[in-house]
């Protein structure tokens, strides 16, 4: 069955134009992916077909392989661009699934907007990789045993970050092949102008903070700000569907517990941070900028790094307070209106209990012989 990024017109459109290849993307990026695929089953090819899909830059000592429990570690490299490539085609395959054989089917029951049906399809395609990430960087966290001790966030830096595991390899190159994604998803997905900023710079953030992260051996303080962001983003994105689904007390709840998680998220990403950067790294020894052996952690990085969380925190921080500011603006806005329409309410009944308290003194001061004629009128 072919997978189709949007629902195909009754009219077919020309070959190779812009409704043809939106309307065909998912497969023809899953034709391309299969070329990479077919690739590792022939000997000729399969050396570069496992550029593209294999892990590479493979660190682990030859000499430890004797052992079956030896860890398989490995750090990067511009291999990995290949890889990110592939997984990049890969995610707008899935892309295309979940939203044809999801989302789509969802979104006919509930009957939504065209807005609505925008932010569902948004929400609903985020609740599903957030969602996925957190609970494989949770994972991440406990088998590296990263969450059991804090001081690994900074421990046996560089030698110990530079070397990764191959989970938590894979999962940055998800990340940045993921996000990478969502630029030529504007196109796929006839994204509307006045959309797209928000899109991109959402996009944007997120690629540029797991790419510095992997590059200057940050791994472990990042995916630990990462996985607070994924479960604090999922529950925001569960809230908005439950919103859309109508579902409003139990949207009213989860809003409320978002709040608080939102708010503890922020706050222990900044705890996090200043730990890592600045007392963790900044008591280590070696200080000097060193590529070739993976050491990043000098004063000026440091502060950087520290200054660009602190203040991706403080920006969406304003973000949240701003929203709430406006929808108490609005509310206020809200109950002035009708306080306003009750008081003209108001006012139009007292007038008509005026006139008609005056029209029936009136007659009842009229000679009993002219009320009997009116009467009769």
């Amino acid at each position: 069955m072919a997978l189709k990024g949007v629902r195909r017109a009754n009219k077919n459109p020309p070959i190779l134009s812009h409704e043809f290849v939106i309307q065909n993307h998912a497969d023809i990026v899953s034709c391309v992916a299969m070329v990479f695929v077919l690739g590792l089953m022939f000997q000729a090819t399969a050396p570069l077909a496992s550029v593209f899909i294999a892990v590479q830059h493979n660190a682990t000592d030859p000499e430890m392989l004797t052992t079956p429990d030896t860890p398989m570690t490995y750090t990067y490299g511009s291999k990995d661009t290949a890889a990110i490539f592939f997984y990049c085609l890969i995610s707008i395959v899935m892309h295309a699934i979940i939203q044809e054989y999801i989302l789509d089917k969802v979104n006919r029951k509930l009957h939504l907007s065209k807005t609505k049906h925008s932010k569902f399809n948004e929400s609903g395609q985020l609740l599903i990789f957030t969602a996925v990430s957190a609970a494989w960087g949770l994972n991440i966290l406990v088998k590296d045993n990263i969450i059991h001790d804090i001081s690994s966030l900074w421990g046996g830096y560089p030698e110990g970050h530079a070397q990764m595991s191959f989970m938590l390899k894979f999962f940055f190159l998800i990340q940045m092949s993921y996000w990478l994604h969502c630029y030529p998803e504007l196109y796929f997905q006839k994204t509307k102008r006045e959309e797209m900023p928000g899109k991109i710079q959402h996009a944007s953030l997120y690629l540029i903070f797991c790419a510095a992260a992997y590059v200057l051996n940050f791994t472990h303080v990042a995916l630990v700000l990462l996985t607070l962001r994924f479960v604090e983003e999922g529950l925001h994105h569960v809230c908005r569907l439950l919103y859309f689904a109508e579902k409003t007390q139990a949207a009213h709840t989860g809003f409320r517990v978002w709040n608080v998680v939102f708010v503890s998220c922020r706050l222990i990403s900044i705890i996090i941070s200043i730990l890592t950067f600045h007392y963790g790294l900044g008591s280590a020894e070696n200080q000097v900028l060193d590529a070739a052996s993976g050491n990043f952690n000098t004063p000026f990085i440091r502060l950087n790094a520290l200054v660009a969380v602190c203040l991706v925190q403080a920006w969406m921080m304003w973000n949240f307070i701003y929203f709430h500011l406006r929808q108490m603006r609005e509310r206020q806005a809200e109950q002035m209106a009708l306080r306003k329409k009750l008081a003209e309410r108001k006012t139009r009944k007292g007038r008509r209990d005026d006139s008609k308290r005056s029209s029936e003194e009136d007659f009842s001061e009229l000679p009993e012989v002219d009320q009997q004629t009116r009467r009769r009128k």
